[in-house]
C-alpha cells in the first residue's frame, strides 16, 4: 500500500472513532440530563423550602414593624397572628414575587368582611 492509501485508512478509523465517541457522548449526556418539568419542580421545591425557612426569621428582622416577642407562629394556612396593644394582627410574609395561596385570599376576605369571632370552649 502506498503512503496515500494509509493516510486515508488512517483518517478513516480515526473518523470511525470519532464518531462513536460522539455517539457514546450523547448517549450518556442523554441519561444524565434531567427534564425541563423535573428542574422546574426542584426549583419550586427549593423556593417553598426558602420561604418556609424565610418566615421562622421575619419577625425578628429589624424592619417587621411589631415586637416579635408577641408573634405567635403557625405555618399554615397564614404565617402566623401578631398581637399588639389594640389589635389582633393575622400575618402572611412573603417572598419576591409570591401571591397569596387562594386559600390565604379566602381568609383575608373574611378578616375585611368581619367573618372573625372569639369563642371559649371548655372542657368538662
Amino acid at each position: 500500500m502506498q503512503l496515500e492509501g494509509w493516510i486515508i485508512l488512517f483518517l478513516f478509523v480515526v473518523c470511525i472513532i470519532l464518531f462513536l465517541l460522539l455517539r457514546y457522548s450523547r448517549q450518556k449526556l442523554a441519561e444524565k440530563s434531567v427534564s425541563i418539568t423535573e428542574l422546574d419542580k426542584q426549583k419550586r421545591s427549593q423556593s417553598i423550602r426558602y420561604g418556609k425557612l424565610t418566615e421562622q426569621f421575619m419577625p425578628f428582622l429589624e424592619s417587621y414593624p411589631y415586637d416579635p416577642h408577641d408573634f405567635r407562629f403557625l405555618g399554615t394556612p397564614i404565617d402566623g397572628v401578631q398581637f399588639t396593644e389594640d389589635a389582633v394582627v393575622l400575618i402572611e410574609f412573603k417572598a419576591a414575587g409570591s401571591q397569596l395561596s387562594q386559600r390565604q385570599r379566602t381568609i383575608k376576605r373574611m378578616v375585611e368582611e368581619g367573618a372573625v369571632r372569639f369563642e371559649v370552649h371548655r372542657v368538662s
